[in-house]
């Protein structure tokens, strides 16, 4: 009989044209984030038409489901959302009405990350097939709304619905080589106060604007100073928005603020990042600014809240874990290559699983990283 690994890669390739035309199915239907509800349907009727033993739809609105009843669990991601397709006129073909041509699939999703969900469905087909699961549950997770808040779907499976797999593989793209971490990101919200005058006498009144741009060159000497990693690299600030309020635009602004994109390399937690930029706002001579992480609380298609501060930390899988060892070996066995062993540069829902949760996280998914939105 054919070895298992080759078993497994023969039924793969026999499978593609399904996996195809349900990554196809799910393009064409639009899914922003907190507007998956019909995206997650035609998951929920694949994975029904499929054989696998449970699909449910839990309370925020992800789509879960199980083959095996064993007791070791490991589980699989792909959150189901995508990014709206920005300007119509920069896209080649309809971002909504894929694309077959040269071994590729063009389209809105096909990489960031319904592409991972397809894959998914398909592993969970040949698991069934060749009985790989008998001592275990595998989940296979499409999760809502990671574009938005990464992660925040995997908060509510830990907190709210119990799951704690052993291993969560994520299928984000890494252009099929394995990754073991990423940095995390925040948002930080930075408010300075003024007084409003009129336009005609500035000398009455103090300018924000003035004081807010102050504190964002004393950030841009910060980003210079953040700390850094052998393996995840350079923590990073950057002011990715202004913005101002006064009476009129003949009248002295009295209020401003930044926000900032910061990603978060290891050994930098929240409290830290906050310290620096109010040290930042201090030697910009506003040491009366406030600082703050923003929340999210974005409803779900199912009108379930889940709050949460925009703080996503990071996370490494050690080169040493015993699950990396496993996934290396089973690459061999499938790929009959040795795997590229990288990280990602984005953020995933591997923030809430290892960073928050401290669930080991593995990567591997179709398409390449740099094609992500």
């Amino acid at each position: 009989m054919m070895p298992l690994m080759q078993r497994i890669a023969q039924r793969a390739r026999q499978l593609e044209t399904d996996t195809v035309h349900f990554l196809a199915d799910m393009v064409r239907i639009p899914s922003f984030s907190s507007k998956e509800e019909a995206v997650v349907q035609r998951i929920e009727e694949e994975m029904r038409r499929r054989g696998f033993d449970e699909v449910r739809v839990d309370g925020m609105g992800n789509v879960v489901g199980r083959i095996g009843s064993g007791p070791r669990v490991i589980a699989f991601d792909a959150h189901v959302d995508t990014v709206e397709p920005g300007r119509m006129d920069l896209w080649r073909t309809d971002p909504f009405d894929p694309v077959i041509d040269g071994g590729a699939i063009h389209g809105r999703g096909t990489v960031d990350q319904e592409g991972g969900m397809a894959s998914m469905v398909t592993a969970g087909r040949i698991i069934q097939e060749l009985d790989l699961a008998s001592a275990l549950t595998v989940l296979f997770v499409g999760s809502v709304q990671e574009e938005d808040s990464d992660g925040l779907c995997w908060q509510y499976l830990i907190e709210r619905e119990g799951i704690r797999p052993e291993l969560v593989v994520i299928t984000e793209p890494t252009g099929l080589a394995l990754y073991r971490g990423q940095r995390g990101r925040m948002e930080i919200e930075v408010a300075a106060k003024g007084l409003s005058s009129h336009g005609s006498a500035p000398e009455r009144g103090e300018n924000a604007v003035y004081k807010i741009a102050r504190i964002a060159l004393e950030l841009e000497k910060l980003n210079q100073e953040l700390g850094d990693d052998a393996f995840l690299g350079k923590g990073s600030l950057t002011v990715s928005q202004a913005r101002s309020s006064s009476p009129s635009l003949c009248a002295v602004p009295d209020q401003a603020w930044l926000y900032i994109d910061r990603r978060l390399t290891v050994g930098e937690t929240e409290e830290v990042a906050l310290e620096q930029v109010r040290q930042a706002a201090a030697r910009a001579g506003v040491p009366e600014a406030t600082v703050t992480v923003p929340m999210y609380d974005t409803p779900s298609y199912k009108g379930a809240v889940y709050a949460a501060p925009k703080f996503y930390p990071s996370w490494v899988l050690s080169e040493g874990s015993p699950h990396l060892k496993l996934a290396v070996e089973a690459y061999r066995g499938v790929l009959e290559r040795e795997p590229e062993i990288g990280k990602w540069t984005f953020s995933t829902n591997g923030v809430a699983i290892s960073g928050r949760h401290g669930i080991p996280c593995i990567g591997m998914g179709p398409g390449h990283e740099e094609l992500a939105h």
